[in-house]
């Protein structure tokens, strides 16, 4: 039997721009930035900056990413009944095991904690997945085995994640990793949390998800192989695969690009490898340069900016094609349709 194709039915998304997915997605589209001065200081004496999410209160770490989280699921739960959130099982998205100066608790407590923050425990199916950037592709795979093994209405995803601690900025410091003064070869450190809302497509369906696929590429960021973009060409052959359709009839493209020369070369050689057919434009967005490099939330951004674009009229046309990457060379690529209104 094969697996469903997944609706998503709606977004949720808290950023530095917005703190719901209409702001933020509103924000994006305008190219709006608002990077400010975190309260550390990089290896040459000068204030890191970074897109800092504005709460009510001034919370970190891992209550912070609490607080992120219940937001996206309230807004992506407003038109369930709570009464029926407990039927619903909750993929939640987290930064991966790897990944420096992760926060604790982050596979088991912060589960636990959310649950308590909604006022619900949701389905004994529910899993945290420590992925990252390529959470989206890792979780829309799960929620399709899901619909197909269970008698669940929907599936929640959540995403929520930050790298402002030391830590982790230290460490991508240390590495030359960041956008200061004295490396333009860099990016702007983010978080945030976002919110997808899936179940099985129907001919109402609006936007579907035709296509996934993951992969490994051999030569990471982190490594010293030269790059050859096949981990990710091979991560978006087989979405194609999936959705029938060959990449010149995809429209546009939407990564989680975060500012660094390394993946904007792997996203070129990638599509040199897969498209056959010559596109006159081929145009690609990248959220990050207005939300910054928000982790495990950077790969569900792409898919809650294509939602919107699609709802809104001004997506580039009705097929896109989502991609992201991990440091350590993990690739997904997702392939969306954009439905007209029955």
């Amino acid at each position: 039997m094969s697996a469903p194709v997944l609706a998503i039915v709606r977004t949720g998304l808290v950023t530095a721009v917005g703190l719901t997915a209409p702001a933020s997605c509103a924000a994006i589209r305008a190219k709006l930035s608002n990077p400010t001065e975190t309260r550390y200081v990089d290896s040459n004496g000068e204030w890191i900056m970074a897109h800092q999410v504005p709460l009510e209160e001034p919370w970190c770490g891992r209550r912070k990413l609490l607080k992120m989280a219940a937001r996206v699921i309230e807004e992506c739960l407003a038109d369930v009944p709570h009464s029926d959130w407990e039927r619903i099982p909750l993929l939640l998205c987290v930064a991966e095991r790897d990944r420096p100066g992760r926060f604790e608790g982050l596979d088991d407590l912060l589960f636990i904690e959310l649950q308590r923050e909604v006022n619900c425990k949701f389905s004994a199916e529910s899993l945290a997945l420590p992925h990252g950037r390529v959470s989206m592709g890792v979780a829309l795979t799960g929620a399709r085995n899901l619909l197909r093994q269970s008698d669940a209405p929907y599936v929640l995803i959540v995403a929520t994640d930050s790298l402002l601690s030391w830590p982790t900025l230290s460490s991508y410091e240390r590495n030359e990793r960041l956008l200061t003064a004295a490396n333009s070869n860099g990016f702007i450190p983010g978080e945030g949390a976002a919110a997808l809302l899936v179940e099985r497509a129907d001919p109402h369906s609006e936007l579907v998800c035709e296509g996934i696929g993951l992969a490994t590429e051999t030569a990471p960021i982190t490594g010293e192989e030269p790059l050859r973009g096949e981990g990710l060409a091979h991560a978006i052959r087989a979405a194609l695969a999936e959705a029938a359709c060959q990449m010149h009839e995809v429209d546009f493209r939407i990564t989680d690009i975060a500012g660094e020369q390394y993946y904007f070369k792997e996203a070129t050689l990638a599509l040199a490898r897969v498209l056959r057919v010559t596109k006159e434009e081929f145009d690609i967005w990248h959220p990050a340069e207005c939300i910054g490099e928000s982790g495990a939330v950077a790969g569900m951004a792409t898919i809650a900016v294509a939602a919107a674009a699609c709802a809104k009229g001004y997506a580039l046309g009705p097929r896109i094609l989502c991609h992201a990457g991990n440091d350590t060379g993990q690739r997904a690529a997702v392939i969306l349709q954009g439905r007209e209104r029955l």
